[in-house]
């Protein structure tokens, strides 16, 4: 595959997580988040049924490889979906986006440790531009002041976003792995599988208690796209990029999870971006700028003769 098309995958696929992570705080607000897990690994499983089917070509499944697909899920699908949705039920959508800027730093430890590849000083450049971004978003002043209780619940809510950081970056690694040995939309289908498996007995038992004709019509629309966006267009865009890009470097574009998160909590949800936070975003994208235009182009000379930019031209 081509690098700038693997490239274009794995920025358009965190752009959707980030979105989708904006977008579930309304959703949480209207079902539990057991439930909306539920639906969404049903749905997702429904649109990727036909995925399910083992291709010709590809080579029966190791009790390795169906170990890592089932650890795939229980960490990048299952796990995220819990810290994430009560983490971002508890607090506001810009400061998920704040913690998850951390992604990027986490993957490139993760790949560094587990998968033993190499990180440039490029990428390290990268993922400090993002680390100052957290840390500048952490120092701005709250928009609006808060309660103690309110307060509190943010905090628990933080922590649980951070919970969900740690199971992004993992996920990200173990994908890497599993690209070696099966399909992107395969890999989508049976991970959801997995997700719609563990999440049934507290979904189901939800879903007996609550009033599904109270819901309103835009928010089966909004279901659907959270749904779609987070069970198959993310994880099959992700893995497709996977294909052709080390772990490491791919971990660089999950910056695009906390911009994308961010703008849609002020443009669709109303919340407040100040001057300092707007700052702290400028350095994330410095960060995907770094990691991906060659360095002739950044007055860098020869640095890309030891070490190559994620995107060459």
């Amino acid at each position: 595959m081509n690098r700038t098309i693997a490239c274009a995958c794995l920025a358009l696929s965190m752009s959707l997580v980030g979105s989708y992570v904006a977008l579930s705080k309304p959703l949480t607000a209207v079902f539990p988040v057991f439930l909306l897990a539920w639906l969404r690994f049903g749905i997702g499983g429904l649109a990727m049924l036909h995925w399910l089917r083992k291709p010709v070509d590809e080579p029966a499944m190791t009790s390795h490889t169906r170990w890592l697909l089932f650890l795939e899920s229980f960490v990048g699908n299952f796990l995220f979906s819990l810290c994430m949705l009560f983490g971002v039920s508890l607090t506001s959508a810009v400061s998920a986006g704040v913690i998850m800027a951390a992604i990027p730093a986490v993957v490139a430890l993760m790949s560094w440790v587990f998968l033993g590849e190499r990180v440039g000083l490029r990428i390290w450049l990268a993922i400090a531009c993002a680390a100052l971004g957290i840390g500048l978003l952490a120092l701005a002043k709250p928009a609006h002041a808060v309660t103690a209780s309110q307060h509190g619940q943010a905090w628990l809510g933080n922590l649980l976003v951070l919970g969900a950081v740690l199971c992004e970056a993992a996920y990200a690694v173990i994908g890497k792995k599993l690209t070696g040995s099966l399909g992107p939309r395969r890999i989508s289908a049976l991970i959801n599988l997995w997700g719609f498996v563990l999440m049934t007995p507290m979904g189901f038992y939800v879903a007996l208690q609550f009033d599904f004709a109270g819901v309103a019509g835009p928010t089966w629309v909004l279901l659907v796209f959270y749904a779609l966006a987070a069970s198959v267009w993310t994880v099959w865009l992700w893995m497709t990029g996977l294909k052709a890009i080390p772990a490491s470097e791919g971990g660089v574009f999950a910056v695009m999870l906390p911009v994308s998160a961010a703008l849609v909590g002020v443009w669709w949800l109303g919340e407040r971006l100040g001057g300092m936070q707007l700052l702290a975003f400028g350095f994330a994208l410095l960060g995907v700028i770094l990691a991906t235009v060659p360095a002739r182009f950044l007055g860098l000379g020869g640095a890309d003769k030891t070490e190559k930019a994620v995107c060459p031209p």
